[in-house]
Order: C-alpha cells, then structure tokens, then sequence
C-alpha cells in the first residue's frame, strides 16, 4: 500500500544562488513535498506518532532554505529530500524547489526542479 502526504506551497525566503546578488539579498523559495509512506497503522489507531507530523516537517524543511546557501535548487532540493527521508515511515519522497525570482532576463512564471529519492 502506497499512501501520500502532501505539503503545497511552502514558503521561506533563502540566499541560494550563483549570483553574488542572489547570495546577498536573498529571495523567496518555494517548495512541494510529497511523502511516500503505509499510513493504515496511523488511520486505524488515530495516532500522530504512526505517521509524520507535517507541522514538525514543514519547519525543519523551511530550516532548510533559510539555512546555508548553496549554488544549485538541484542541490537545495536533495537537501529537502533528505529532511523527508529522514523520517523513519517514509520509503520515498518527491521534492520541488520553485524558484520564481529567478535571474531570468526574460517574462516567466517560474523555475522548478523537482526529483524523487527512495530509501535505498
């Protein structure tokens, strides 16, 4: 059984970047995580401490990005997986740093890179 749990839209303001000015000014991230785990033990049970807390996720990931910087959202994205897989339940997450400041020169919605890591 493969049971989700989504966090959409998360939001924390990072230095990441190659850019001198990205670095010193920092900008806004945004991030999706969607956690791939069995929640019937939970379910059955109503009990928090059988599945992930995504109060208690949602911070350690906005640590994440507020914390050091790093050149690539690739590299900031295994990060944030990282923080997910670190969870004992979790057999695999699917990460998405956005990037909508990005120093693009030209009109754009957004930059995203999304990956998908598993327990190995």
């Amino acid at each position: 059984m493969t049971d989700r749990i989504s966090v959409r839209g998360l939001r924390a303001r990072g230095r990441h970047g190659v850019l001198a000015a990205e670095r010193e000014l920092g900008q806004e991230f945004v991030v999706d995580v969607t956690l791939f785990l069995d929640t019937a033990v939970a379910a059955a049970r109503d009990d928090l401490s059988m599945t992930v807390d995504y109060g208690e996720l949602a911070q350690d990931l906005v640590k994440v990005v507020e914390g050091e910087p790093v050149d690539l959202i690739e590299t900031l994205a295994q990060r944030l997986a990282d923080v997910c897989l670190s969870r004992e339940l979790v057999f695999s997450a699917e990460v998405s740093v956005h990037k909508p400041s990005a120093p693009i020169p030209l009109p754009f919605d957004d930059v995203v890179v999304t990956i998908t890591r598993s327990r190995t």
